[in-house]
């Protein structure tokens, strides 16, 4: 859903999904019920979920705020991450790379999360880390397909490793760069829309 691949307005019930997912439609329910709770799709009684559509001010809003929360708790990580959790971290990022290499968007994105609240959970604060990863999870990519197409994912999954590279120098500006470019993409080139040149 968040690589778009389900439509917005678009009602879905859970025995057909399952069908299309090779599931049962009791666990797709249950997922959807979560997805519910993080706003993708409302519940329409004895219709099944409608997935919901966000505007392009909506996800704005979630991306002024990933660039609050995470820009400068990023930076406060690079000055106490361990080196044993930088190495964790570039496994992970090996593995968002393997994603975009072949394709994979789903297992793209599943990694990439997986990678920034990993990160974020450095500094122990459990609050915080839920909340990044719910606004991680509210944000709809549907330029990533085009993105893949251009060849260009690659490149963007290579960022995770330069942002490890610049937390084991301990370069707290570079740092503060690429975090801050890298959340800009799902307003930028993961949406399909064009970047300015980084400075």
């Amino acid at each position: 859903m968040v690589s778009g691949e389900l439509a917005p307005g678009e009602l879905y019930s859970a025995p057909v999904l399952g069908e299309r997912f090779g599931v049962s439609a009791t666990p797709v329910r249950e997922a959807m019920l979560d997805l519910a709770k993080d706003g993708f799709v409302a519940a329409e009684r004895n219709r099944g979920f409608r997935v919901l559509e966000m505007t392009d001010a909506d996800l704005d809003e979630i991306s002024e705020i990933r660039l609050l929360l995470e820009v400068p708790s990023t930076v406060e990580v690079s000055r106490t991450i361990s080196e044993e959790a930088l190495d964790q971290l570039s496994r992970i990022a090996d593995e968002i790379v393997r994603a975009a290499t072949v394709g994979d968007l789903i297992e793209y994105l599943d990694v990439d999360r997986r990678y920034h609240v990993e990160l974020i959970s450095q500094l122990g604060n459990h609050r915080l880390t839920e909340l990044v990863d719910r606004l991680r999870r509210q944000t709809r990519l549907p330029g990533l397909d085009g993105l893949l197409s251009a060849g260009r994912l690659v490149e963007s999954a290579e960022e995770h490793h330069l942002l490890i590279s610049a937390m084991r120098a301990r370069d707290t500006a570079r740092t503060k760069s690429l975090i801050t470019s890298h959340i800009r993409h799902t307003r930028g080139i993961w949406v399909g829309r064009s970047e300015p040149n980084p400075a």
